[in-house]
């Protein structure tokens, strides 16, 4: 079978020919690679800037953000049958005794640093025809979402935001009017967060590079939510439009543009980073502001990466919900569908907003 996979020795990006994987163990589960998105990660990794091989291989099978469908079981499977839909898991748990974290399946909050991420870190991706994992790190989708359920995964980073989120601001008990919320970055995990962040009842408004008319315009519009250009508004008038700004959701991994927006961050407001930004970019942090602001203002900061079992499970029961209540607007992020041949187009040059790599099934 082929694949899409990264040389980072050799700097090479192409297709490479696999053997078909066949289950090992009572637990594990052949799977069929129905879509799989591409994203920024993946752009880094074809920019030789991010991603590790997994250990004797020369290269990495591409692709985290998946869709499969179950083909074969294992004897021990209990909860998974032949046709079901399944989103998989990408990080998976460290071997470090001492990873409280790990032990119990909470992968995302790692504490060794020893993980592995599938098509990132370590162990190979989702870009080929069949995949066997174990029933463990496989999430059930139903048919309804068969057509956007490829966006999941991304979801995943929001749903896991939002649940810190609420978490931390359980300190605030005594605010009844609606929280406001700026989303940095209109991409797929920024209008996925807003999506999110309406839906949970924010006053939500998404700050982003292009100029409006455009498509993500559109879906803040129809979400409910206010797109403002960066290109149109400075951030001191994205305040004063905004007012106090009780979260900001950053989604775009653009440092300067980020600690800019932190700058203005409101009382009691926790700013979240989701992105990573590019290492060697240098910036202007005005460090003593920034503190001045988090201790008289008591302000967070939180990061959130990847997601573990209850984020994939949020991602899929809100995607569904998303898409009852706005058809338009969740179908409008899949924008470009690509054979598994031309795999390096839109992550190489990539445009839209999601792009997907098609290997099987119906569609």
């Amino acid at each position: 079978m082929k694949a899409g996979a990264v040389f980072p020795a050799q700097r090479r990006v192409e297709i490479v020919d696999l053997k078909e994987p066949e289950l090992t163990s009572a637990t594990q589960v052949k799977l069929r690679i129905l879509e799989v998105g591409v994203c920024g990660t993946d752009r880094e990794i074809c920019r030789f800037h991010h991603g590790t091989v997994p250990q004797g291989d020369e290269f990495l099978v591409l692709g985290h953000e998946s869709l499969a469908e179950v083909v074969e079981t294992g004897s021990a499977v209990s909860r998974l049958r032949r046709g079901d839909l399944v989103v998989p898991s990408v990080r998976l748990p460290c071997r470090s005794v001492e990873c409280e974290a790990c032990r119990v399946e909470e992968s995302d909050f790692c504490s060794s640093g020893k993980f592995v991420e599938r098509g990132i870190k370590q162990a190979h991706g989702f870009m080929t025809d069949f995949v066997v994992d174990d029933q463990a790190w496989l999430h059930s989708v139903p048919l309804e979402i068969r057509d956007v359920a490829i966006l999941v995964e991304p979801l995943t980073i929001a749903e896991k935001t939002l649940a810190e989120i609420q978490a931390i601001q359980r300190r605030l008990p005594f605010r009844k009017r609606s929280p406001r919320a700026v989303v940095l970055g209109a991409g797929p995990i920024g209008l996925l967060g807003a999506m999110a962040l309406v839906n949970a009842g924010y006053e939500t408004y998404i700050y982003s590079r292009e100029l409006a008319p455009n498509t993500r315009a559109d879906v803040a519009a129809q979400i409910g939510a206010t797109y403002i250009s960066s290109q149109s508004q400075t951030i001191p008038a994205l305040v004063e439009m905004v007012g106090n700004i009780d979260v900001v959701y950053e989604a775009i991994g653009a440092a300067q543009t980020a600690f800019d927006l932190l700058e203005v961050l409101g009382a009691n407001g926790l700013f979240c980073f989701t992105g990573v930004p590019r290492h060697g970019q240098p910036i202007s942090v005005h460090t003593s502001r920034l503190l001045h602001n988090m201790v008289l203002k008591n302000q967070a900061v939180v990061g959130a990466v990847n997601a573990g079992r209850e984020a994939f499970q949020a991602a899929v029961r809100d995607l569904g919900t998303f898409y009852r209540r706005w058809p338009g607007a969740v179908k409008s992020l899949i924008t470009g569908r690509y054979a598994l041949n031309d795999f390096r187009e839109p992550i190489l040059q990539p445009s839209g907003i999601k792009n997907l790599i098609v290997l099987g099934g119906t569609n």
